[in-house]
């Protein structure tokens, strides 16, 4: 786990897929913690993005480190929401406290389940990385 989130920080911004009906939809997610011993992530449930995960909670979330490596993460959205789990995002990432606060009821909480995560260098070497 923690290979993972080192990449994931040092990445910075993550490029999360998910589908609307047939069409990938693919946009940039920046804010990842770790809770209860696995990957999290925030959305609100206004968007776009929440509905198709709760539509079909098949994922991928891929990024790059800037260094030749990419980081390639599968699983299903898990929607673990509560106000434990919206505290401690406020507190990992301040800056989202500008758009939401424990029990607005749009803040979001979201783990992946079942998932894997590969790591490949521009040589083709691939690692699988604990998620």
């Amino acid at each position: 786990m923690k290979q993972t989130m080192d990449f994931l920080n040092t990445a910075g911004t993550y490029y999360l897929a998910t589908a609307d009906g047939d069409q990938p939809r693919v946009r940039p997610i920046g804010f990842v913690m770790e809770w209860e011993g696995r990957l999290a992530f925030c959305t609100a449930n206004t968007k776009d993005m929440y509905k198709q995960m709760v539509a079909n909670p098949k994922v991928e979330i891929c990024c790059y480190d800037g260094k030749g490596n990419t980081l390639r993460i599968s699983g299903k959205a898990d929607f673990v929401t509560s106000a434990e789990a919206q505290r401690k995002a406020l507190e990992t990432m301040p800056m989202l406290n500008d758009m939401y606060s424990v029990s607005d009821g749009v803040f979001e909480v979201f783990c992946l389940d079942g998932g894997k995560a590969v790591c490949s260098d521009m040589g083709g070497n691939v690692t699988e990385m604990k998620i």
